[in-house]
């Protein structure tokens, strides 16, 4: 297995444009994973929803229950 120190200086060792487009893709690839972690996140609580696991909120009702439960949300 690859350490990411010997991966970082592989990429060292390539042209600026290189490293350039290594970050894009990077970061591209980051983004697609991320989307697809939110969609299936909301399948989970399309079926949940549709199961009736979960009740129907506003958004202000979701604002309130978050506030009384997280601090970092009060603010």
């Amino acid at each position: 297995m690859t350490t990411l120190n010997e991966v970082l200086d592989a990429v060292m060792e390539l042209p600026a444009e290189q490293q350039e487009m290594l970050i894009q893709i990077v970061r591209q690839r980051t983004i697609e994973n991320r989307r697809e972690e939110i969609a299936q996140a909301a399948q989970v609580s399309i079926s949940e929803f549709r199961a009736g696991k979960l009740k129907v909120q506003t958004a202000a009702e979701v604002i309130s229950d978050l506030r009384r439960i997280d601090p970092i949300v009060r603010s």
